[in-house]
């Protein structure tokens, strides 16, 4: 199976033959994914080099001209090195574009904490009108990449090279509910959908998947925490643990509840390893998940 980040290359590659609206802006990272596309789309494949604020500022000057920018490199780069311009020349501008990060919170350790970003959604949230995709697999990643480019709003799209073994259809913006219990509601994000569904295989609760988190489905989630004779619920986050527990509280404002929010630590973990000793230190395989959901839900 390809990768969300190759699918996202070739997706990109053809949308750009397809709507000669968009632009593709690059600062290095994935540039020999677009060659065929650069030499097709010269002046809408632009490589601006390493100079990740000059990437967003680009992209932001490309949309004020009625261009739909598509801006790339890992998430470290994408919003945290350039989140002032993030914030005031796509935000305060007024203008849309997309971001399609890689990298996502340890999917290259060995790059070292510098190519780890886990706080990208919360940094994000600090900021007003944004849509945050989440996709759990390649196929969601595409269908997640073709509606950001229809649009004209601010979008971001996380990919990962975590992924579920298959996707499911996205696109509604709501939370889709695969399973369903009675003693609370676990909210799967992206990613962390197959690790959820085994962690929670013979508890009695319902499951709740996630490829947008913004905004965020509080309707979906009223509903479904209203069906259960429990309303305690549980946000599993491939990022930042806890980024989601607000907005869940606010969605449940007016019903007695509690609420558990897995994710990324916040304590640096220093000896990188691999991606998968990331997710058992952080609790986010499917051992630690049993435990600390099953530890928290009232049967």
């Amino acid at each position: 199976m390809d990768t969300m980040r190759d699918r996202f290359i070739a997706t990109t590659a053809r949308l750009l033959d397809e709507d000669p609206r968009l632009a593709v802006v690059l600062a290095e990272i994935s540039r020999d994914g677009f060659e065929r596309a650069e030499r097709a789309h010269p002046d809408r494949v632009v490589n601006v080099g390493i100079r990740e604020q000059l990437l967003i500022g680009a992209g932001a000057g490309m949309a004020l001209t009625g261009m739909r920018p598509i801006m790339h490199t890992f998430a470290s780069f994408l919003v945290e090195r350039p989140f002032e311009q993030v914030k005031l020349d796509l935000g305060h501008q007024g203008v849309g574009g997309v971001l399609v990060s890689a990298g996502a919170s340890y999917d290259w350790p060995a790059g070292g904490f510098t190519h780890m970003s886990p706080g990208d959604v919360a940094l994000l949230d600090t900021l007003d009108g944004w849509t945050v995709h989440v996709p759990g697999h390649p196929d969601e990643a595409e269908a997640l990449l073709r509606l950001a480019a229809g649009g004209d709003d601010r979008v971001y799209v996380r990919l990962s090279l975590q992924s579920n073994r298959a996707g499911r259809p996205v696109g509604g913006g709501g939370f889709a509910t695969v399973r369903e219990g009675r003693d609370g509601v676990v909210i799967a994000v992206g990613p962390m959908l197959d690790n959820v569904l085994t962690a929670t295989e013979d508890l009695d609760v319902t499951v709740l998947y996630a490829t947008t988190v913004r905004p965020f489905d509080a309707a979906g989630l009223h509903r479904a925490v209203g069906a259960t004779e429990g309303a305690d619920v549980v946000v599993v986050e491939p990022y930042l643990a806890g980024t989601s527990t607000a907005a869940a509280n606010d969605a449940l404002a007016d019903l007695p509840h509690r609420v558990l929010g897995l994710g990324v630590g916040r304590a640096e973990l220093r000896r990188y390893g691999h991606m998968d000793e990331h997710l058992v230190a952080h609790g986010l395989d499917p051992r630690g998940l049993r435990e600390r959901i099953s530890g928290f839900v009232r049967r």
